[in-house]
């Protein structure tokens, strides 16, 4: 599971196929593994959003299958196997849709909250 902690207040779930967009996005930036993915969402959104293992994984098998990321065996920096991801070219074109979705339609909501 996905969640954004938010300050004071309990967690909250966010929509579906966010992680989804958030490991591609991670991805992008530099090919790892799956416990360093969710700790770059979670380093990156100054520790608001915190991805669960139990969501990651399922999630990275899916995106394998998709053939929007690929995966290899290599050794991580304290010298065991892990398995490493890259973004292949049809997940960049997705990530990219992804992204110009997403601000679409947040930039919708916010007119709708702003709206006086």
């Amino acid at each position: 599971m996905l969640v954004s902690k938010r300050k004071g207040k309990t967690a909250m779930d966010l929509p579906q196929g966010t992680l989804d967009l958030l490991i591609l996005k991670a991805i992008a930036l530099e090919r790892q593994h799956g416990w360093a993915i969710a700790e770059r969402i979670e380093q990156i959104s100054n520790k608001a959003l915190r991805v669960n293992q139990g969501s990651l994984y399922p999630a990275l098998h899916r995106l394998e299958r998709r053939g929007w990321i690929k995966a290899a065996w290599d050794v991580s920096d304290n010298n065991r196997r892990a398995k490493y991801y890259d973004l292949t070219a049809k997940g960049r074109r997705q990530l990219e849709a992804q992204t110009d979705a997403w601000r679409s339609l947040t930039a919708a909501i916010n007119l709708l909250l702003d709206h006086r």
